[in-house]
């Protein structure tokens, strides 16, 4: 019994990092990790034929601690799929999902992303190969349609056929994609969400894990979508305002509830960037990814700028603790309104 088959079965929900291109990469994963034992956490997207041609050591390859890390593959070829599948088997993801969601144009032209919303049975052939040769689940993440789609009528038949060709869960960011004249940043805020007919696709499909992503900026949020949905997905907002995921474990998992051990967090941190350093990476490599700690903290403007000298070829390490010394921790972040 794989996990989606677990959360389905003790209706225990699954909380997502959302594949970010340029964000979620093995470095910012293991930060997130740090804050939250419990998150599901994404790869960047990776195409399949780069694992085939490409660095597979550097492409796929990620801490143990990162662990439940799913995998996200593009492409619309599935005999390259299952090959990119079995070369990630050796590396040990918890998941395996499909990228039918993008809309950046670099991603259509390689005719994959949110355009295959367009061949649902293209989609379904990659998926039944991926499912041949996967041993963990096979997901899909996907739009309600794109560019001229009617959602309500596109929507209930691609779940349909992702179901029937094995899909073990499907992630639906619930905005359509405009594949002409919108960039992918307006993708993210100009489509309106459809949150009810996302939330109608589960009361139809009561047997299948689905989850939501889309507008979702607070844990709160994340447990009212809950109340409808199985899982539930936070793209941005997870990675700029990363202490939300310190509420995690808590509220989402039930776990007792503890404060965040941010002298562990600024520690384990700086032990990672020391080896990252030593295997020839970079310093700011790791700290990019900590800038949207301490959101509405007094001193998160100054954490930021100390982080940012993290280019410096003079900054060791030690400018992370200097930076979570500027912020006044024990009096957390301002109330807002």
């Amino acid at each position: 019994m794989n996990f989606y088959e677990k959360a389905r079965k003790l209706r225990v929900p699954i909380f997502a990092v959302a594949p970010m291109i340029d964000w979620t990469d093995r470095h910012c994963r293991y930060f997130h990790r740090r804050l939250s034992g419990r998150a599901l956490l994404y790869t960047e997207m990776v195409v399949a034929d780069a694992i085939l041609h490409g660095n597979r050591d550097r492409l796929l390859g990620f801490s143990p601690e990162e662990h439940p890390v799913a995998l996200q593959l593009g492409g619309s070829d599935p005999a390259k799929l299952a090959e990119a599948v079995r070369i990630a088997a050796d590396f040990g993801y918890d998941e395996i999902n499909l990228n039918v969601g993008c809309p950046s144009d670099r991603v259509q032209s390689g005719t994959f992303g949110a355009c295959l919303m367009r061949e649902p049975e293209t989609v379904a052939a990659c998926v039944a190969a991926m499912k041949r040769v996967a041993s963990v689940p096979v997901t899909v993440k996907c739009r309600i349609g794109v560019d001229d789609q009617a959602p309500e009528a596109v929507l209930p038949d691609f779940l349909a056929r992702m179901v029937a060709a094995g899909a073990d869960a499907i992630w639906i960011h619930a905005r359509k994609a405009w594949l002409q004249g919108l960039s992918p940043k307006e993708n993210r805020e100009i489509p309106p969400l459809d949150y009810d007919l996302v939330y109608r696709m589960k009361r139809e499909n009561p047997d299948v894990f689905l989850g939501i992503n889309g507008g979702i900026d607070t844990i709160d949020k994340a447990l009212d979508h809950l109340a409808v949905m199985d899982g539930v997905m936070l793209g941005r907002a997870a990675y700029h305002n990363a202490t939300l995921l310190t509420e995690v474990d808590e509220k989402i998992y039930g776990m007792p509830a503890k404060a965040p051990d941010w002298d562990a967090v600024r520690d384990a941190m700086i032990a990672y960037a020391e080896t990252v350093i030593a295997g020839g990476g970079r310093l700011n490599h790791v700290t990019r990814h900590m800038i949207g700690l301490f959101q509405g903290f007094a001193g998160a403007r100054r954490y930021r700028q100390i982080l940012s000298d993290s280019t410096k070829p003079s900054v060791g390490p030690e400018i992370i603790a200097e930076a979570f010394a500027a912020v006044d921790i024990a009096g957390g972040p301002k109330v807002q309104g």
